[in-house]
């Protein structure tokens, strides 16, 4: 990857029709609620104010994310500081194997997200990791309840998130969202988000929102956490790029998320954050390019694991 000329300020891009502009690097905030390892408090709240100091707008969390700890963080760090950003949050899901998307519970969870947040409102809520729910139910009483917390002024747009790209599209064709939200289906190991996702999003003027531009894990120095669900081969490509990069005095992750950066429609691409220098990091993938010619070479590397999935959400979901 080589220097990009001059300074490089926060682009922003539409997110889709809402109005609303988002910067290119979107700072999630799972990290925050001790997801990856202990992290500190203090240091997390510092994390936040240096990201929104330098133009990162869109904080993106989730009740499930520490089970409540990465929301009460974020709140407490965003105290005086609300109206600078746009915040999403998420319904639905509630630990590992704790789902409920009915209309009672969407109702109370904002609420209660509302105040850990610490504040009276939500710009983006999203039924979360749809794959695990009952498809119909999504459809017809979480997404209608979620337009009700819209019209009653506590949410300002609706959208969805989850792992299989066919059953986001599905979602949302029978009942539209404002946003879709994908992880681990676009970046260097994988780019299926574009074969249906990218393309309907676009044609409907969705927000598109890509997470997990590092796998998971997978593209890191110190590789995939023991609880990845990626297929062992897919682990062992990501070790490969990883001595690869370093071999060339690069970082893998740099690398990688630089990648993801340069998605032609793309509204924002979440990256987990909860320390002052993976925020500096990330600022400085926006004056770096990246090395075709060494991209060329790891795809050689990739091509046997490339477009590889999991299975994930209920049987009739799986896609």
């Amino acid at each position: 990857m080589t220097p990009a000329s001059g300074v490089c300020a926060m682009p922003y891009r539409p997110l889709g029709r809402t109005g609303l502009d988002v910067s290119l690097i979107g700072f999630g905030a799972s990290p925050l609620g001790d997801v990856f390892g202990k992290t500190d408090p203090s240091e997390g709240k510092r994390a936040v104010h240096l990201a929104i100091e330098n133009g990162i707008n869109l904080f993106d969390v989730s009740p499930y994310y520490g089970l409540t700890l990465a929301e009460e963080r974020l709140g407490e760090a965003l105290v005086g500081k609300r109206n600078q950003i746009i915040l999403a949050t998420k319904c639905g899901r509630y630990g590992v194997d704790q789902f409920d998307f009915s209309a009672k519970r969407v109702f109370a969870s904002v609420d209660e997200s509302l105040q850990r947040l610490k504040t009276d409102y939500i710009d983006l809520y999203q039924a979360h990791d749809v794959e695990f729910g009952d498809l119909n139910q999504v459809i017809n009483e979480t997404i209608p309840a979620m337009r009700k917390l819209q019209e009653q002024g506590k949410v300002r747009f609706v959208g969805i998130s989850g792992y299989p790209v066919k059953v986001l599209v599905q979602v949302a064709k029978a009942a539209p969202v404002d946003t879709l939200l994908s992880y681990c289906r676009y970046n260097l190991l994988i780019n299926d988000m574009d074969v249906d996702l990218t393309p309907f999003a676009k044609e409907n003027e969705i927000g598109l929102i890509n997470a997990a531009g590092l796998h998971m894990g997978v593209l890191t120095e110190e590789g995939a956490p023991a609880w990845h669900p990626a297929p062992h081969a897919v682990q062992k490509i990501g070790r490969e790029l990883a001595v690869t990069c370093r071999e060339r005095g690069l970082n893998i992750s740099s690398l990688a998320l630089r990648y993801c950066l340069d998605h032609p429609y793309v509204s924002t691409t979440l990256v987990g954050m909860s320390k002052t220098n993976q925020v500096r990091q990330n600022l400085e993938l926006l004056r770096i390019k990246t090395d075709l010619k060494l991209l060329a070479e790891l795809r050689q590397v990739i091509a046997p694991v490339f477009n590889r999935v999991w299975p994930s959400g209920r049987a009739e979901n799986r896609s």
